[in-house]
């Protein structure tokens, strides 16, 4: 498929190709999903921390869901505490699974209006922070009854009227024990019919208190590199 689209110049043979790739895409995340929830349940997923780049794994976020937020015409608002130290010490892969699960439901349940990724800290001393993470949107909202459904394996909150939203109702039972396994936990408010807010603390020992700076100025510069 990939070679499909690369060097067909069939507009509705190359459209074709799109959709297999966005179903290709879709079956991968169910996939993954149902591995991580084995792994999990049999006890065999390993949290594996590593030295990494904040802004490295926070432009990947961005990457990964400014596509998703263009396509709904929707806007995506950032705000990265420039403060906070740039090189940490923790599980980049796990955390960018759990801030991918929660960025790309709130554009899942999002038609109007914006999806906001922040992102600060607070010190705890003087080799730790608590990253402070927090998805908010003006999406469909959940009903409090219905937040606890929410971390239910296979279980998706009001079925009949989200029944056209793709999922396995996996996302977010994996994203809250993910973070229980590092210490942490998810907070969820919402107002339904409004929009919803999701939210946790992790502890990150600090490789250096090198602060990150200016996030959104160093992606425009990046992205401009980038088409030149």
């Amino acid at each position: 498929n990939e070679m499909i689209s690369r060097e067909c110049e069939d507009d509705t043979i190359v459209g074709y190709s799109e959709n297999i790739r966005t179903a290709g895409n879709t079956l991968l995340g169910i996939v993954n999903d149902i591995l991580d929830f084995s792994k999990i349940e049999a006890g065999k997923l390993e949290i594996i921390p590593v030295e990494y780049d904040l802004s490295s794994v926070i432009s990947d976020l961005v990457n990964m869901v400014k596509t998703k937020v263009d396509d709904k015409r929707l806007r995506l608002n950032l705000d990265i505490d420039r403060n906070i130290p740039k090189f940490l010490y923790g599980d980049e892969i796990r955390i960018k699974q759990i801030v991918t699960n929660i960025l790309t439901n709130a554009v899942k349940y999002t038609e109007t209006g914006y999806v906001a990724l922040n992102v600060f800290f607070k010190k705890i001393n003087e080799e730790s922070i608590k990253l402070c993470v927090s998805v908010e949107d003006t999406g469909i909202g959940i009903k409090e009854e219905d937040i606890k459904k929410l971390f239910s394996a296979f279980e998706r909150i009001e079925e009949k009227r989200n029944r056209s939203i793709e999922g396995t109702g996996l996302g977010m039972n994996i994203t809250r024990r993910l973070l229980n396994m590092m210490g942490s936990d998810l907070n969820v408010q919402s107002v339904y019919g409004e929009g919803s807010e999701f939210s946790f603390e992790l502890e990150q020992p600090v490789i250096n208190w090198h602060e990150l700076g200016d996030f959104e100025e160093s992606l425009r510069n990046a992205l401009s590199q980038r088409k030149k």
